[in-house]
């Protein structure tokens, strides 16, 4: 019998700590990017906000899927059954954002990421799991 056991999670320890504050920063990060890129004239930076606004939809849809696969559970759902659509539906959104540069597009995907924070700190572990309490 091995001395150690392999475990995995979002930050390679079963930590406990969830929050969607970490999507909502990523998601800031798009839609500045998008405001930037709409109000330069120089190729190069624009060139440089579209691949930040790129890697940071990215990670948004990262910060999602770990809300989804590891904090929300069956009994969340059986509570309230809207979680899985708008978590999909958020997940969209960053992959949307990532083929435009309409800020109107980068503040949809935060008002998303609002909504599921609404919903994760009015869970029973949302306090204890979460940092930045609204």
């Amino acid at each position: 019998m091995p001395l150690f056991q392999t475990a995995s999670a979002h930050c390679d320890l079963p930590c406990g700590v969830y929050d969607p504050a970490q999507a909502k920063i990523e998601a800031m990060s798009v839609l500045k990017s998008m405001e930037k890129y709409r109000d330069s004239d120089d190729h190069d930076f624009k060139a440089r906000c579209l691949q930040i606004k790129e890697e940071r939809a990215d990670e948004v849809k990262h910060h999602l899927w770990v809300l989804w696969t590891d904090f929300f559970k069956p009994h969340h759902l059986e509570a309230d059954s809207s979680i899985h659509e708008l978590i999909w539906n958020a997940t969209k959104a960053a992959g949307e954002a990532k083929k435009t540069t309409d800020p109107a597009k980068g503040q949809e995907l935060i008002d998303l990421i609002d909504q599921i924070s609404d919903k994760f700190w009015a869970t029973a572990e949302g306090p204890g799991a979460g940092v930045y309490a609204p």
